[in-house]
């Protein structure tokens, strides 16, 4: 395939038919190279040589009443996950400074729950005006589980600017993941946050045992959903959860994903995420030829590379740490 055909293609503002996008995750590595220089005309054409960084704060960790198979913080998970209950707005106030300090675009709040109960979702505001009147430049994320209206409509009134709630895998691989929620489930929170004016974080986790097929789906719902931000992970079988023992992805099937999510999602920040450190190994840097933002310093229940070996990989790939060009 002529892989710069389809980068024209996309820069003209025509969208990649599945059948091309299941080629790019079928081609060869003979043809990587030339898959990401195309991946990357995409990339610099919304986004420049900019990379974002994103900083985590775990708020709320483990006992999950869902059961998806891939999470060490889930009902079915048998790890070792430190339990606590929902931090203090002070505590969550004081992350956003640390994230600061490591010139991220976004400080992503993540509870685990089904739902926000009240008291959670009473915090969570709190907090959020409080970051917001400190440093109104600082882009908040909050995760938190399923939204109705209402409570979208309070978390954009007390200043959060994005929800985040991946769709994880397909439609049709989704109930080999999970049995205490449906896909349309998720569907459905990502609609909620999109008509309450939130922007839409919503990606989706790679390697469970999906088909390439799969891996399509879950990139052609994303661009139905007109998400704003697509993280994508990697998965890093953890121990005690239903993946456990899975053999990790090659770092070229993460780079050809990658390039495909770039694709089919030309215009949307496009997140390398959990198990970039694990999966990707030495050729992380390759990465940011497709993906425009990334975690830095940690994800929820795993460490990562730290602030500052992230942002010399940035440099010494010849990209610069900085806000999205069309945020």
């Amino acid at each position: 395939m002529d892989w710069n055909a389809v980068a024209d293609k996309v820069l003209g503002g025509e969208e990649i038919t599945r059948e091309e996008a299941l080629a790019v995750l079928q081609s060869s590595d003979d043809e990587l190279l030339a898959v990401l220089q195309a991946a990357y005309r995409v990339r610099k054409e919304y986004f420049g040589k900019k990379v974002s960084l994103h900083v985590l704060k775990n708020a709320k960790s483990g006992a999950c009443p869902e059961d998806c198979a891939f999470c060490s913080q889930s009902k079915s998970a048998t790890t070792d996950v430190e339990e606590y209950a929902m931090e203090s707005a002070d505590e969550i106030v004081s992350g956003a400074k640390e994230a600061e300090s490591m010139e991220a675009l976004r400080y992503c709040v993540v509870t685990s729950s089904r739902a926000p109960s009240e008291n959670e979702m009473e915090i969570i505001c709190e907090a959020a005006g409080r970051i917001k009147e400190k440093n109104p430049q600082l882009e908040l994320c909050a995760s938190m589980g399923f939204l109705t209206e209402e409570k979208a409509r309070r978390l954009k009134e007390a200043g959060v600017d994005r929800f985040n709630h991946n769709l994880e895998t397909s439609e049709n691989f989704y109930p080999s993941i999970c049995s205490t929620h449906k896909f349309e489930d998720r569907v459905e929170t990502a609609k909620t946050v999109k008509k309450a004016g939130l922007d839409l974080c919503c990606g989706g986790l790679i390697g469970m045992g999906e088909s390439l097929e799969d891996r399509v789906d879950l990139g052609i719902m994303l661009k139905k959903l007109d998400t704003d931000s697509a993280p994508i992970n990697f998965l890093d079988p953890r121990p005690g959860t239903g993946m456990e023992g899975k053999e990790r992805l090659t770092p070229n099937d993460c780079l050809r994903t990658l390039a495909m999510f770039r694709f089919i999602l030309a215009d949307s920040e496009v997140r390398i995420a959990g198990g970039r450190e694990t999966c990707l190994r030495d050729l992380q840097p390759l990465s940011l030829y497709p993906a425009n933002s990334m975690f830095t310093n940690g994800y929820l229940t795993t460490g990562g590379q730290n602030f500052d070996d992230d942002r010399k990989m940035i440099e010494d790939a010849g990209f610069e740490v900085g806000h999205l060009v069309n945020a």
